[in-house]
């Protein structure tokens, strides 16, 4: 298959727990910025979009999108299924690999896993979800624009158009999926935590955790996913936002 591979980041400014949380400060830049970057890291990705909505509080989402170097779509606040469909169809994406603007250690070599694996014709859908071995954050989906355009049209639940993807899950008679786990990236496995140890900003105990992490973990252009789990383990960390209710699966 190969073709175009767009990432496109999710966002905006609205977040009943941590209102504007994707433009927080982490280590000086955006949190959102350094989404971006991760994303234009994978060198299976051709371009990289931040797709918000058209209301008025997520214009500054956009400018500092636009400032970190994404491209920029805008469309429904609500219906994110249609939103990220939509952005997908406008930047000509054969493969699709979608990321969120909370997740400022995913892990660009998992994207290009995903992303290969469907660009080379071996899965419709390829993650790290269908089996999570994985913390929980360091997340990327891929699948081909093909079968996301059947599921925009086919999902028509309410957790379907604001979570994206459960309906790749929930129909895997349907969709050939396929699991990315971290022995698939790395080789061997570099640590042994899993989906109980949280890296994806939902609260301020979050947060309070990641700015010491990108406050004292040394990195070059972006932090390393291995050494942030090193770190945070060896130091008993874990607890500090293990209390965090993760709303959603997806």
């Amino acid at each position: 298959m190969n073709g175009k591979t767009v990432a496109i980041i999710q966002a905006r400014m609205g977040s009943s727990r941590l209102p504007g949380k994707v433009l927080l400060p982490l280590d000086g830049e955006h949190v959102l910025a350094h989404d971006i970057e991760r994303a234009r890291a994978a060198d299976a990705v051709d371009t990289v979009v931040v797709a918000t909505s058209f209301h008025p509080p997520d214009d500054i989402v956009a400018n500092v999108a636009r400032q970190a170097g994404a491209e920029i779509y805008r469309g429904s606040e609500d219906d994110v299924l249609a939103r990220m469909r939509d952005a997908a169809a406008e930047h000509h994406a054969d493969v699709v690999v979608r990321l969120t603007g909370d997740n400022p250690f995913v892990e660009p070599k998992l994207i290009s896993a995903a992303a290969r694996e469907v660009a080379t014709g071996s899965a419709e859908y390829a993650s790290n979800k269908v089996e999570r071995t994985w913390p929980l954050g360091v997340d990327a989906e891929a699948f081909t624009f093909e079968s996301f355009d059947a599921v925009e049209q086919q999902a028509r639940d309410p957790h379907h158009r604001e979570h994206v993807t459960p309906y790749y899950h929930e129909h895997p008679d349907r969709f050939d999926l396929r699991n990315i786990s971290v022995e698939d990236v790395y080789g061997d496995r570099p640590f042994e935590a899993g989906p109980e140890l949280r890296l994806t900003l939902d609260e301020p105990s979050d947060y309070d955790l990641f700015r010491r992490v990108y406050r004292e973990v040394t990195y070059d252009d972006i932090i390393d996913v291995p050494r942030v789990v090193d770190y945070i383990v060896s130091r008993d960390l874990a607890e500090a936002n293990s209390e965090v209710e993760q709303r959603t699966g997806w």
